[in-house]
């Protein structure tokens, strides 16, 4: 059957064996050749080919409930139910989303962009389709690397104890983003390398009955004789013990393999878990041979060799910059460790492991855990540096304020990816980390406007020995190399301005501070003089500069890559309400409006969120309407 005429699962359930296999092809050709063009998650995809049209051929969506952990790998799942003719506009602006989206389609029933949520929501839907009366499979698919994940494990718990009828799918690939560490991997690496364990389960029951004589009274003490043999067949056991029906290990890229153990569960009651081998990146030699995650996400590429076409920049990546300082910082103090939770790679941080291999925390998908480990090590002396993506750290809200914030610890939260991130959309804007710290006591909160700025306040954050802080910084890179100048504290709590000015104020810190110079530049051409200040340290403010503003009664702008809501405007306004005897400068606030950003470029987006050169400079011309240049 051609790819081409498939526009809904149905089209698929009449295909034998063979015509999968070779509709399999089709599938991978098509994701390699568009992928190349939009870019994507390329690796996770290729790797769920046969898994997905297998499900989409035993099951019945969207009556049949498949909730895909993360969401990156529902590529296939969304080219089986009708979005095919879309995958052109791939994470592209206004185009198809690379997650589940409800919009988008009845199939996609659970939204998703970060790992291990999907357990929990199975469960959820499973306890409504019982209260509802309602006949059902609820299949979870989620990878060996989401397992690590506290919510994952809280849910198996759960799950296993209510007894729930639910098929889990456990897509093992070894990798999550990277290759996945902890002794969770280790378990499932055990029961890779074991023996078909169910069937063999029901064999020895059955042979147990047969026996002459003794068989009837043997039969009696079957289940006993079969919870032996699960430790003898299965190391660990460790999902039987949890109260799932274990199936596997089962080869992800062999229908027949598939079709009997789906055909197996479906006969079963009960939570049952089916263990799928997968192969990350197959079909694409590039893909299939990555080691570090390479390939889990990618920007366009040329086929034949797999190269890069992104186009290069001339400054430094901000994630490999900050690495880079840390590891300089760390040769002269021992006390300096790295913390991570599974982005290792994400973060630039393989030089550092490789270089203080004592040094470089890696915990897995376990944000809650990496935030209070980094705690526990600061509470110890050492002089941790918990390297988080801005939209991850959202999960270990709690532990930031009960274990670091409460008891003061010197904690660095290196904030990676702050601010827009493009095509990855709603999911993963890191624009909320600003308001859901800034309110916590003893945090500190700064944000370079450029490379040299960065390893400056990455030293600054090292030896803070004032409690926690928080260092943002954006995704892509930066404009200008670091300097070779010695690192040197920077004063916590104090501006810079980068441009004078009498008529107006631009408070502004990090990827915005260009663009604001622009405007003040265009603006000096209309004999506007505005002032553009590097608010570089968005907690603590620089009490006594807003002082001097207010003294001036000059129209101040602030300008945000961050929710409005709770973000560095409102702490302004928020200082002069503060001020009883200051009278309030006249105050207004730009920066992303009270609602989910979808995917594109962050030009795109910039544009469409109104935070752009242009609109800065109107913004600022209704602001000293007086001065504005006559014809």
């Amino acid at each position: 059957m051609d790819l081409e005429n498939i526009k809904k699962p149905e089209d698929i359930k009449h295909l034998n064996t063979e015509e999968l296999v070779d509709l399999s092809g089709q599938v991978r050709d098509f994701l390699i050749e568009n992928l190349s063009i939009t870019g994507g998650h390329l690796g996770p995809n290729l790797g769920v080919v046969e898994l997905t049209l297998a499900l989409h051929h035993a099951f019945d969506s969207p009556k049949d409930k498949f909730i895909w952990d993360v969401g990156h790998q529902a590529y296939v799942h969304k080219m089986l139910t009708g979005r095919m003719n879309r995958f052109d506009s791939l994470r592209q602006y206004k185009g198809l989303c690379g997650f589940p989206k409800m919009n988008e389609s009845e199939h996609d029933v659970w939204e998703t962009g970060h790992s291990s949520t999907s357990l929990s929501a199975a469960m959820g839907m499973a306890i409504a389709r019982d209260v509802k009366g309602e006949d059902h499979s609820v299949i979870p698919i989620i990878g060996d690397g989401a397992l690590t994940g506290g919510m994952a494990l809280e849910a198996l718990n759960h799950i296993g104890h209510a007894k729930k009828n639910l098929t889990v799918i456990l897509n093992d690939n070894e990798m999550s983003i990277a290759p996945n560490v902890g002794a969770m991997h280790n378990i499932l690496g055990r029961l890779r390398s074991g023996q078909k364990y169910n069937w063999v389960k029901d064999e020895i029951e059955l042979l147990v009955k047969k026996i002459p004589a003794v068989g009837g009274r043997l039969a009696t003490t079957a289940e006993r004789v079969k919870d032996s043999m699960k430790y003898l067949v299965v190391p660990g056991m460790f999902f039987e013990e949890l109260g799932f029906t274990y199936y596997g290990p089962v080869d992800g890229h062999n229908y027949d393999d598939l079709f009997k153990s789906i055909n197996y569960a479906k006969k079963t009651e009960g939570p049952i878990l089916i263990h799928v081998i997968t192969k990350k990146g197959k079909g694409y030699k590039p893909a299939e041979t990555d080691t570090i995650g390479t390939w889990h996400g990618v920007g366009p590429y040329k086929i034949e060799s797999g190269k890069s076409l992104k186009k290069g920049s001339t400054g430094p990546g901000w994630s490999q910059l900050i690495s880079d300082t840390l590891i300089k910082i760390a040769e002269k103090d021992e006390r300096v460790v790295a913390v991570t939770p599974a982005m290792t790679v994400g973060s630039k941080l393989e030089d550092f492991k490789k270089k203080f291999p004592d040094r470089l925390f890696d915990v897995g998908i376990a944000e809650q855990h990496a935030t209070t480990l980094s705690g526990g090590l600061a509470a110890q002396g050492m002089k941790p540096f918990l390297s988080i993506y801005s939209t991850f750290l959202q999960r270990g809200f709690d532990q930031v304020v009960h274990d670091v914030c409460r008891q003061n610890l010197n904690v660095v939260f290196g904030i990676d990816r702050a601010g827009l991130v493009g095509a990855d959309g709603e999911t993963h804007q890191g624009v909320f980390d600003i308001s859901f710290l800034r309110h916590l006591p003893n945090m500190k909160i700064m944000m370079p406007k450029d490379a040299n700025e960065a390893q400056h306040m990455v030293y600054t954050a090292i030896e803070n020995q004032d409690g926690p802080i928080a260092l943002r910084y954006p995704r892509g890179n930066a404009k200008d190399a670091p300097s070779e100048e010695p690192f040197r504290e920077i004063p916590i709590g104090s501006w810079e301005v980068l441009k004078e000015g009498q008529d107006a104020v631009i408070l502004t810190f990090g990827t915005m501070i260009e663009k604001a110079l622009e405007a003040a530049q265009i603006l000096d051409r209309e004999d506007v003089s505005v002032r553009v200040v590097n608010a570089r340290f968005i907690k603590p403010l620089d009490q006594e500069m807003l002082s001097r503003l207010a003294m001036e009664k000059l129209p101040i702008l602030t300008i945000e890559e961050h929710a409005l809501q709770g973000g560095f405007g409102s702490a302004v306004l928020e200082h002069y309400e503060s001020e009883g005897g200051i009278e309030t400068p006249f105050i207004q606030r730009m920066g992303i409006p009270d609602r989910f950003i979808e995917h594109g470029s962050v030009d795109e987006l910039l544009e469409e969120i109104n935070l752009t050169t242009n609109e800065f400079v109107s913004k600022i011309r209704t602001m000293v309407p007086s001065k504005q240049k006559r014809a």
